[in-house]
This record gives C-alpha cells, structure tokens and sequence, in this order.
C-alpha cells in the first residue's frame, strides 16, 4: 500500500504520544506545535507557573503500558507517589486520608519532565517529523490539505494528510474548523473560580512537608494544594473564586489572607516568596468543554483536551487524553483484524478509508458519552476537595466504603477508586456509583431501623411499669404543643 500520514496539530502531552502510537502502527507522521521545542535549555520555562501539576494514575499508565511497557518503566522513574490526602487545618493538625484501603496511590509527576521525555520517545522513531514554531491555519478535511505557518518566518506551507488529529488542546482550532463541517454540539463553561501557583523550597535539602501525600488546605469555598516535585521542592496551587482574587491586591494583602487561612503553609512557603510570586505568577481559569462528535468521515480527530477539557480535580485530565489514545488505537486494531481474519496485523496505517472511517465513528460514539462523565465528575471533585474532606457524613460514609471494599472488593468500589485505580469506563463508574449509593443508603436505613426496634425492645423489658406514666408524660406533652 501506498504511505498513509497522519498530521497531528499540538505537541503537548496527547500530541506526543498520539505521534508516538501511530508511528509504531505503520503511519508516517508530522507533528506541528506552534510553541518552540521545550526540550531546548532556553526553552525550558515555557510550562513553568502557566500548567497545574499533574498526577498520572492507571488509565495513564495503562495507555503507555500498550504502546511500550518500557516507557512506562521509564515514567515511573519520573513520579512521587501519593498514598492519599494530607488534610491540613487552620491550626496546623494534619491529618492522612489513604486513597485506598489495599495502598494503591496516584502519582506526582512534572508537566515538562512528561512532555520531554514523550517528545524524545517520539522522535528516536524515523516515522515521526517534529515542527515547533508552527501554528495550524486551515484545513480542508474532504482532501486532507493542511496549511500551517512558520511563526518565525510568516510563511504558510500546505501539507497532505490521510487523517488530521487535533491535540491543540482546550482552545483547539482544529475543532473550531470541524465545526464548520460537522453538526457538532459544543458546550464551553467557565466556572467562577481560578487559580495561582507557588512553590515550596526543600528545607535543608529535604523535602518540607510528607513527600507521599497530596496535601490540601480544605477552607469551604476555596482551598491550597501541594503536589511533591524530583527535586524535593512542592509545587502549591490556590483556587478560590475571582471575587476573593479581586480583593487581594497587594503584598500585606496576599500575606495577610495566608496568615489567616494557610499559616503553616506561609511558614513552609516564606512570606517573601508568597508575596513575590503572587505578584507575578499568571492567574489562570477554569474552564470546561464538552462537544461532540470528535471526527469527520475518515479524515480528521479530536483527542484530549481539544476534545473534552475539564477542571483539574480529579487529576484525569492528562489520564483521560491518554485514555483517549488507547481507546482509539484498539478500535482501529480490532477493525483492521475484523477485515482479514488470518491476518494478526496491527499495521493500522493499512485500514481502507472505509475502515477508518467506521472505526473514527465507533471511538466518537462511545467515548464521547465516558468523556462527558468525567467531565461532570471532575467539576464535583472541587466540592470534595475544598469542603467535604472534613465533613463528617462524608468521612463515615468514606470509612463504611472502605471496611465494605475490603471484604467484598469486586461488589463495593468507591467512587476514587473506579476513576483512579481502574480502566473501568467512565459513564460505567457513574451508572455502579449511583447503584451503591442507592444500596448504601437502604443498608444505613436498615440498620438505623433494627436498632431502633433493638433499643424499643430492650427500654420495654427494662422500664417495664414505668412505661404507662412514660406514655402519659408523652401524650401530655404533646397537648402541650
């Protein structure tokens, strides 16, 4: 057959790793991304203070397992894991909330020391062509011309695709040109709240806080978190809403407000270093988009963010996009095997457009409906993480999920652990969450009521003929109202 290329437009994350499986399926792939290379020292700031720190757990890992179990071996050189939440009250107390109740963890890993290590995996396969300094322009998805400029040089160079993916991330401009081609449903939603990063010095060359925790600062309607980095330095990120961000204005104002909501974090941080990057650290937002569908007859495909952006809280943003690599490179592999059966290929560069274009259907109809529960699951995780991490029905209920997990491990999950420690599809999550929650709510009203019969039965047999002037006293009180 003749070469098939794939266009990948954004070399982030998704991007490099999308390049990375159709390289090894047989496509000749070009991948432009309108930032420089990062991977080049005078580059090497570029993510820096603009990207909140990532956690990668098993639907990431899962999607690097697949491609190259090696890869994987080698991200997990790169992570911090993180056993749980460290809950952090205005008094200093902290307290642990395991993840898991069998020690599973979620890990710590830098945005850059990902992106670097997969752009490198990327490019030591002769198949793969790196552009930085390009930026997309236009397409035409019926004959797959791309058009990309040179930012250095203003000069647009048209290239041909048999398949254009767009991993440009939430703003995508590949999705804003597939709009005007496909009846596409799409939905953006900024919420009413942002963010600002700041980080934490080891203290005498250690790191300044438990290393294997995610630790989080929960205050109601806003929280701090700190995520642990290689060098033993944390990486700290306030959300709160705009309002409160509006009315922080100076050095005694951005000092004060750490004094009085997060005082063993300004000890930890340094009131000199809160106040200098509160100053001039960008102050990012948050935002969500659901759309569908993610593709175009057989010639064109959103993943990751450009896709399904969401808020950070559930740490499934970079996990859901590798995800939605995975997903994709099994539907094409199953469709091209379906087609001759005696062939065990996984050549997917070799799929008909036919093929292609079914299994570009199937991957938009079905991950479009697991994407948007993530997306909802990630918005109510906010809740969670600045409020309920301290509320007590919360906490029983975390408590009876786990002691119920630990003896019946296949029947009750919780919620955390389907999304973080599973491949489990995400609407499935939702659909086995909201039958225990159904269950659990029968059990506690169950048991509530045998105790109380319990209790009725006992008070007769102990008050005994005390119980006439106890009824008495009852009915008079009720009289009374």
């Amino acid at each position: 057959m003749p070469e098939r290329r794939v266009v990948i437009i954004g070399g982030g994350l998704v991007g490099s790793l999308a390049a990375c499986y159709f390289a090894k399926r047989g496509w000749t792939v070009d991948l432009y991304e309108k930032r420089p290379d990062i991977r080049l020292p005078e580059h090497s700031d570029l993510v820096e203070h603009r990207s909140i720190n990532l956690a990668i757990s098993e639907r990431g890992f899962s999607a690097l397992r697949r491609l190259d179990p090696e890869l994987e071996a080698r991200v997990h050189e790169c992570v911090i894991p993180m056993h749980g939440r460290m809950i952090h009250s205005l008094d200093g107390k902290q307290t642990s909330q395991a993840y898991d109740v069998f020690g599973k963890h979620i890990n710590s890993v830098g945005r850059s020391t990902l992106i670097k290590l997969l752009l490198d995996e990327a490019s030591s396969s002769s198949r793969v062509r790196l552009h930085f300094g390009h930026e997309f322009v236009q397409a035409d998805f019926d004959t797959g011309r791309v058009v990309v400029r040179d930012v250095e040089r203003n000069q647009e160079t048209p290239i041909d695709a048999d398949l254009i993916v767009g991993a440009d991330g939430a703003f995508s401009r590949v999705r804003q040109r597939m709009m005007t081609k496909v009846l596409m449903n799409y939905s953006q939603t900024y919420i009413e709240h942002g963010y600002c990063e700041f980080s934490m010095a080891p203290r005498d060359g250690e790191f300044a806080m438990n290393p294997n925790h995610l630790h989080i600062w929960p205050r109601g309607s806003f929280m701090l978190i700190a995520l642990p980095n290689l060098d033993k330095s944390f990486t700290c990120t306030l959300f709160m809403p705009w309002s409160q961000f509006s009315r922080v204005k100076s050095d005694a104002d951005i000092a004060g407000f750490f004094r009085e909501h997060f005082p063993d974090a300004l000890e930890r941080i340094g009131e000199r270093r809160v106040c200098a990057e509160y100053a001039t650290n960008p102050k990012g937002s948050l935002m969500y988009v659901k759309c569908t569908p993610y593709t175009y007859k057989s010639r064109a495909v959103i993943l990751g963010d450009a896709a399904h952006a969401m808020v950070p809280f559930y740490g499934q943003g970079m996990n859901c996009g590798f995800e939605d690599i995975e997903a994709l490179d099994r539907i094409m592999v199953r469709i091209l095997r379906e087609g001759d059966k005696t062939d065990d290929s996984s050549v997917t560069a070799n799929l008909s457009d036919e093929q292609l274009h079914r299994a570009l259907d199937e991957y938009s109809a079905l991950r479009a409906v697991d994407t948007s529960a993530i997306v909802d699951l990630a918005l109510e995780n906010y809740v969670e993480m600045r409020a309920k991490v301290v509320d007590y029905v919360y906490l029983a209920r975390k408590c009876l999920e786990g002691l119920l997990h630990r003896v019946f491990p296949r029947r009750v999950i919780p919620l955390y652990t389907m999304v973080s420690f599973t491949s489990i599809p995400y609407a499935d999550v939702v659909k086995q969450w909201n039958r225990q929650t159904v269950w659990l709510h029968r059990s506690v009203r169950t048991v509530a009521a045998a105790a109380a019969i319990g209790i009725g039965i006992v008070s007769a047999r102990t008050l005994g003929p005390h119980l006439q002037s106890l009824r008495e006293l009852a009915r008079m009180v009720a009289g009374k109202r």
